[in-house]
């Protein structure tokens, strides 16, 4: 169940990943982020409420919290860099960084010891998601951005994990508002022009997605190893590669087709390790 649960949070992302670059090039990216924290606080705290905790100690808020301002840093980068058309340098490098950061923490501080077919995983994944999200082609533009984006989501993936499992979902709820209260200060200093309503909706619903694949990989990390269920959550940049694919008709490259048949060579090694 833990592998399922990692994958439906990859596709969550993938999901979000594609619809929150495509908004924040119409709209000012600091209010696509505050308004998509909003509407992932909301669903959140929906899903708590409908299910409920056995136990929610200080410690479990405070991890959330902790994984909110994660997740705060990395949608604003992401999107900074993304509104800024350096998708081929923000994605693969907070993907790949993000997961790299996460496995060393889950390793070296938390004592996660995949197996052997797992580290055989996550050694393919790592590349396949630097393949299949562009690898860089062209200028170095928005590293910076991918790189603070890849920090983001190490702490969100890293402290979301240790929250206790008889907390439910209020860590996740916890994380979110964290994550609003940290974005309001540059949002009111950007002070950009208010959404039009069907791109305020639409931002609303990119964060509900987003918050739907924490809960997803919460209820994943809860079930197997922290490292195992970050690297395969964070398969998410193949999704739009393979919706393009598949509905698009778009042509793919020969690294992002290597990095496809990586991805899921990946996925097969983590799920039965």
């Amino acid at each position: 169940m833990g592998p399922l649960l990692s994958l439906a949070s990859a596709v969550c992302y993938g999901i979000v990943d594609f619809s929150g670059g495509i908004l924040s090039r119409r709209a000012s990216f600091t209010t696509v982020t505050f308004r998509g924290q909003l509407g992932g606080l909301a669903l959140a705290l929906a899903a708590a409420l409908l299910m409920p905790a056995r136990a929610v100690h200080p410690a479990d808020l405070l991890w959330g919290a902790l994984s909110g301002l994660g997740s705060g840093t990395a949608m604003y980068f992401l999107n900074r860099g993304l509104s800024r058309g350096a998708m081929t340098v923000v994605v693969p490098l907070s993907a790949v960084t993000g997961v790299a950061l996460s496995v060393l923490c889950g390793v070296l501080l938390l004592g996660d010891r995949p197996d052997p077919s797992a580290w055989a995983g996550i050694a393919l994944a790592v590349p396949a998601l630097w393949f299949v999200a562009g690898g860089m082609a062209g200028a170095a533009r928005g590293a910076g951005d991918g790189l603070l984006a890849s920090a983001g989501v190490a702490v969100q993936y890293v402290a979301l994990g240790l929250a206790g499992p008889a907390a439910g979902l209020w860590p996740v709820v916890a994380g979110r508002a964290a994550a609003v209260l940290l974005l309001v200060p540059t949002t009111l200093r950007h002070r950009s022009p208010t959404l039009p309503p069907r791109l305020a909706a639409q931002a609303l619903l990119v964060g509900a997605g987003a918050a739907l694949g924490l809960i997803l990989y919460l209820l994943a990390a809860q079930r197997q190893l922290l490292t195992v269920a970050v690297v395969l959550a964070s398969l998410y940049p193949a999704l739009p590669v393979v919706l393009g694919l598949v509905f698009l008709h778009e042509r793919i490259t020969a690294r992002q087709g290597a990095g496809l048949l990586g991805a899921a060579a990946a996925t097969v090694l983590l799920t039965v390790g």
